[in-house]
């Protein structure tokens, strides 16, 4: 479906169970010997990957469009970031793993790393391509293979990542995608060949897939919601400060798990800052998301704009206080006008809720103890930002947030070299940066005997 027009472009058929199980074979019969090639091998095949990605950027990013409805020019950026992260784990996989010798031990010993078979992968919509790529690009570097299955609907984007990295030279079997529903799931990480299984999604979704894999003895890593918190102390800049509240709380139309979504204020420059962000946000473009004039495109689905649509009411009939928008336009597609909401207090039912679109809540605490004290109180713990003209202040403020990132005078954003995750509801483990090819390796002690012997 575009969203957009909410118009239908193309049907997919599908796999039957008999058919999704014949793919768990072939993924570990690929694994038995993709294990034992040569990090020159992987390398080549990953970093045409990236190459190949560059090449057709123009071709992938309106796929994402169409798909999911991002502006063409961010879906740009995530087909050079995806090239990014490949070309990163191609240059330095065989660095990260290494082997590692144990120092100050009376033995002769190192850690030595493996892969450790199939491991399975579900994908979320919102960036199509850059999630499936830094889930399969350090895991294929480390002699893992891997199956995804996508979200449903994005099938264009997923048919189209695994054709691309059967043009890489990649073995049947190393890249699978599977068109299933989400109940076989459960069927293929319980099979005895697949290892593990790494989601990134909903919280609901993340509790039953850590449910199953712990029932299955199999490692995990999730990537939840978040609800970021966008801190403003009184010495930050207001006018810089503004702009980086509607990048970070616009970015793919507000639907990014590290999105800024609270945004907690000192009292003493609120109204500076509310009345700025009011201003850019009411000013958004909203158009056709091909258009590269749009800056306010469609969300991902009309269920999803139905959804926000009822968070919003819920919000604001039990009492919050509308600044902009609330609703949404009388226009074809999947969109929703921009939101902020005030007066939201921890008795309302969104105050601990995700708020997946163009919808800012605003906060007004007296001192920074207030602020950090509100920022802490969340199930969730994904990322957040601090804003400050003094350095010291802001990283004494960032060590105080329970979060799994925290970025000072910027939004919450993911690089190829940095660890991205979070705590508490937000998920555990960490991706991208050397720690996330480490997730699933055999982490295995070789011991040659007493030290000097």
């Amino acid at each position: 479906m575009n969203p957009a027009t909410n118009q239908a472009i193309e049907t997919f058929t599908p796999l039957t169970k008999d058919e999704t199980l014949e793919a768990v074979k072939s993924a570990d019969q690929a694994y038995q010997s993709w294990r034992h090639t040569s990090f020159k091998e992987r390398k080549n095949a990953i970093a045409k990957f990236a190459s190949l990605l560059r090449e057709r950027k123009e071709e992938f990013a309106e796929l994402i469009t169409r798909d999911m409805g991002k502006r063409i020019s961010e879906s740009r950026q995530e087909i050079e970031f995806c090239a990014e992260i490949a070309d990163f784990y191609a240059e330095n996989a065989e660095r990260f793993l290494a082997d590692v010798p144990m120092e100050d031990v009376d033995a002769d010993a190192y850690i030595h790393y493996e892969p450790i078979g199939v491991l399975m992968g579900v994908m979320p919509w919102n960036f199509p391509f850059y999630q499936v790529t830094r889930f399969a690009a350090p895991n294929i570097m480390a002699g893992n293979t891997v199956m995804v299955k996508h979200a449903s609907n994005v099938p264009q984007c997923a048919e189209a990542i695994e054709k691309l990295f059967a043009e890489c030279g990649l073995p049947d079997g190393v890249y699978t995608n599977l068109f299933i529903p989400s109940e076989f799931v459960d069927a293929i990480v319980s099979d005895s060949r697949v290892q593990g299984v790494s989601l990134t999604g909903s919280e609901r979704a993340g509790a039953a897939v850590a449910a199953l894999a712990g029932k299955n003895l199999k490692r995990s890593v999730l990537e939840l919601g978040g609800n970021d918190p966008f801190i403003v102390l009184d010495d930050a800049d207001i006018q810089q400060t503004v702009e980086l509240a509607v990048k970070g709380r616009m970015v793919n139309a507000g639907q990014s798990c590290v999105a800024s979504k609270r945004f907690i204020l000192l009292e003493s420059i609120a109204d500076e800052f509310i009345e700025g962000f009011k201003e850019a946000m009411a000013s958004m473009k909203m158009g056709d998301p091909m258009d590269e004039e749009t800056t306010l495109a469609p969300l991902s689905t009309e269920g999803a704009a139905q959804k926000l649509q009822e968070q919003v009411q819920s919000t604001i009939d039990a009492g919050a206080t509308v600044l902009l928008g609330g609703d949404r336009p009388d226009r074809e597609g999947a969109y929703f006008n921009p939101t902020i909401l005030t007066d939201v207090t921890p008795d309302m039912p969104t105050f601990d809720q995700e708020l997946f679109g163009p919808v800012a809540t605003v906060y007004v605490v007296k001192d920074e103890t207030e602020a950090i004290e509100l920022a802490n109180r969340s199930s969730y713990g994904l990322g957040g930002s601090v804003y400050t003209r003094d350095k010291e202040r802001g990283r004494k403020v960032a060590e105080q947030i329970e979060t799994g990132m925290m970025f000072l005078n910027q939004p919450t954003s993911s690089q190829a070299e940095l660890p991205f995750g979070g705590i508490k509801n937000s998920g555990y483990g960490r991706e991208l940066s050397h720690l996330g090819i480490l997730e699933f390796v055999n982490k295995k002690l070789i011991h040659l005997g007493p030290a000097n012997s």
